[in-house]
């Protein structure tokens, strides 16, 4: 029997010093309810917490954490790095490496700026974006993240391009005024808001699969629809692959569709789960950064020795072949289970999955967009989860997640998180 009163008490002790008690808010379970646990450790596929429990981890740090916890290779790297000090406020060797191999891994990206998180990549993207075309408006899709900076937090009306509203207090209309909210898949509203704005779009920013609302599958001729809508009009294409980027394929969402974005932006998995962010495109584009442009971003912990040490042995080691049908081996085999489960009990559900994202939708119609997404049945969502970690499986604690596979996960551990499953199931 799980359980929690030390983690409780951590809890209740968070509260009074951490708003919410929690660093980023879906770590506070409102959405599923129980007590957060409060992780000790983490090996391989399993982590651990302070009151003893371990579960089998399908959040991964939230996606970055493809090899695992603490592989041996990693965590050497990072050891050995931190004993030459950790950070130097000045040029390595190691961010020449690494944007190598990132370039090399997606072609797209001629030119790479290291930064500190998905979100700084973004914001950046946006301004380089904005600065390159001399254009203000930016269009987002909603239901996909972007990071939280002041521009992207903004919602719209759905089926055509409004102006945007703050959506969270403390931005100013203005930072969001800019900024379209288009439905996700439907390229006749994307063509709307070019022929509303023929001059004033800077660009296109997407996740290439959604993963932020649950994972959703862009429609056939979607993405090759935004490619040349963008080109066609002068705008650039913003592909964020802060969580497609190196889990999917190597070369990210973008070689499995084909399609080259103007700029990339990437996230934790090019540090082996450490704080990093990049963004890089086209040379004409990039060298529009300071010092070699006008346009400013800079950072200290840019290019950060740790987080590139980490990124350069994580990147070798899913370059090995076979290591991506390794992961899709093991992803199909769970999404079967789960499928199989839920007919067997007479549970509706859709599940999604792309490579190594999973999604269990609890709804009874195929999810598109975001507005089918939100149709799910939370409700029924939380209870399955809490019944996951009373069984030992550490599902990502919101229905609009992606869950993660990673290549610790055994057949055993796939086995034994489905037999949970299935009894998850059995008692909903």
């Amino acid at each position: 029997m799980r359980t929690t009163d030390r983690s409780q008490q951590l809890f209740e002790r968070a509260q009074k010093l951490i708003p919410g008690g929690v660093d980023s808010p879906v770590r506070a379970y409102k959405s599923v309810g129980g007590t957060p646990p409060f992780i000790t450790h983490a090996r391989g596929s399993r982590i651990f917490d302070v009151d003893g429990n371990q579960y089998i981890d399908y959040v991964c740090s939230w996606g970055p954490l493809i090899h695992g916890h603490a592989h041996p290779q990693i965590t050497e790297a990072i050891i050995n790095s931190a004993a030459k000090g950790t950070s130097y406020g000045a040029s390595t060797e190691l961010e020449v490496t690494l944007a190598e191999m990132i370039s090399s891994a997606m072609p797209s990206m001629e030119m790479v700026r290291f930064v500190s998180s998905g979100t700084e990549a973004a914001m950046s993207a946006i301004r380089l974006a904005r600065a390159f075309t001399a254009r203000d408006k930016i269009i987002k899709f909603a239901g996909c993240y972007h990071g939280h900076s002041d521009g992207l937090l903004a919602k719209a009306g759905s089926g055509i391009a409004t102006l945007g509203i703050p959506d969270s207090p403390g931005i100013p209309r203005g930072y969001t005024e800019n900024t379209l909210t288009l439905p996700y898949n439907d390229l006749n509203a994307l063509e709307q808001a070019f022929r509303q704005y023929p001059d004033g779009i800077a660009a296109v920013i997407i996740e290439p699969v959604a993963a932020n609302m649950g994972v959703v599958h862009p429609a056939p001729g979607f993405l090759q629809g935004l490619r040349k809508t963008t080109a066609d009009c002068g705008a650039l294409l913003i592909f964020d692959e802060v969580i497609t980027g190196f889990r999917l394929a190597y070369g990210g969402a973008q070689s499995i569709f084909k399609i080259q974005p103007d700029i990339t932006c990437l996230g934790k998995i090019i540090g082996g789960g450490l704080p990093v962010g990049a963004y890089g495109g086209r040379r004409e584009i990039m060298r529009m950064m300071a010092p070699q442009g006008p346009v400013y971003q800079a950072g200290t912990l840019s290019g950060n020795p740790l987080a590139m040490t980490a990124g350069i042995i994580t990147l070798r080691l899913l370059s090995e072949p076979g290591i991506y049908d390794r992961l899709e081996e093991s992803s199909a085999i769970l999404e079967s289970e789960i499928k199989s489960s839920a007919s067997k009990h007479g549970i509706c559900l859709q599940t999604a999955r792309i490579a190594s994202l999973l999604t269990v939708f609890f709804t009874d119609s195929p999810v598109t967009d975001y507005d089918s997404a939100r149709k799910s049945d939370t409700g029924r969502f939380a209870r399955f989860f809490n019944l996951l970690l009373d069984g030992g499986i550490y599902w990502p604690p919101s229905q609009f997640e992606a869950a993660f596979i990673s290549l610790a996960h055994s057949r055993e551990d796939i086995s034994l998180t489905a037999s949970v499953i299935d009894k998850a199931l059995a008692s909903l």
